[in-house]
């Protein structure tokens, strides 16, 4: 068998995503033979030895392959082990045969619809910065927003690492004294990223919940409970990634044609006048 890249055969197996996958390796965990791996090196599944934090790892070929989604409660963290010991949403997915790792993720103090999988490939498409798949939140905040909060949210704000974030909708729900219900739309990750736009504008979330990603919608789940996702749905993220991935592809090549483009005025070395008389003909 030809040899694959040992951070895709780590997400094959379940074991993380891709760019979690990368990570490990670059901390030195990760050894092929007893040799420690660096990010970018392959092995052969079927004749290389993997170890991962000094555990063997058996690769399984053919493996079933699981989506869920799950209604992850507030108080759990997502992540596949917390050294801290606070609950993780792997002991919500235990009784799933395979080792399943989380699509993104939501802090612990949020809630509501949260992707996993043992697919690497997969969660590697849903997740890439360019995928661009919309995440629906429904978020609480206090004091009440006011116009101006809301419209500099929407359009992008700059958080305390100095990043913007990009445009977002922004529907308002409930709108009191004291406290705004909103409907937040957007289509990219960062971490803690609506916490991070509120407390930029002054305002402080008190309830965070994710109710779709995609074509996938929480629905009627309870917290701590999960469903398989139907084939419509698994096919709607992939389209919905590729989709991204195109139009990302297609704004960078036209920013480098934009770039590539002559600038000044056109014939710069003709005699003002001359610039745009016609050819004369030949005789």
């Amino acid at each position: 068998m030809a040899e694959e890249r040992i951070q895709k055969i780590m997400s094959e197996q379940g074991l993380c995503s891709r760019r979690a996958a990368e990570q490990i390796i670059a901390e030195g965990r990760v050894k092929v033979n007893g040799h420690p791996a660096k990010v970018g090196d392959k092995m052969d599944p079927n004749r290389d030895v993997l170890h991962v934090d000094d555990e063997r790892i058996y690769i399984q070929k053919n493996q079933q392959l699981y989506y869920l989604a799950l209604y992850k409660p507030r108080g759990y963290v997502t992540t596949a082990s917390d050294e801290l010991g606070r609950k993780t949403v792997m002991e919500l997915v235990s009784d799933i045969p395979a080792r399943l790792y989380p699509v993104g993720r939501l802090d612990k103090d949020s809630e509501g619809l949260l992707l996993m999988t043992n697919d690497g490939a997969f969660a590697q498409a849903v997740t890439h910065p360019s995928g661009g798949i919309s995440k629906l939140y429904c978020v609480t905040v206090q004091p009440r927003a006011d116009e101006s909060q809301i419209l500099k949210m929407s359009s992008g704000v700059v958080l305390d690492d100095g990043t913007k974030t990009m445009p977002c909708a922004i529907n308002v729900v409930t709108d009191e004294p004291g406290r705004t219900v909103m409907e937040m739309t957007l289509k990219e990750g960062k971490n803690r990223e609506i916490r991070r736009m509120c407390e930029a504008v002054g305002l402080e979330v008190v309830r965070l919940k994710r109710n779709a990603e995609g074509v996938v919608k929480l629905g009627m789940l309870k917290p701590g409970t999960y469903r398989e996702l139907t084939k419509a749905e698994i096919n709607g993220l992939r389209a919905a990634a590729a989709k991204g991935r195109a139009q990302t592809r297609s704004a960078t090549l036209q920013s480098k044609a934009a770039e590539r483009r002559p600038r000044g005025p056109v014939g710069q070395g003709a005699k003002r006048g001359e610039r745009n008389a016609p050819a004369k003909r030949r005789k």
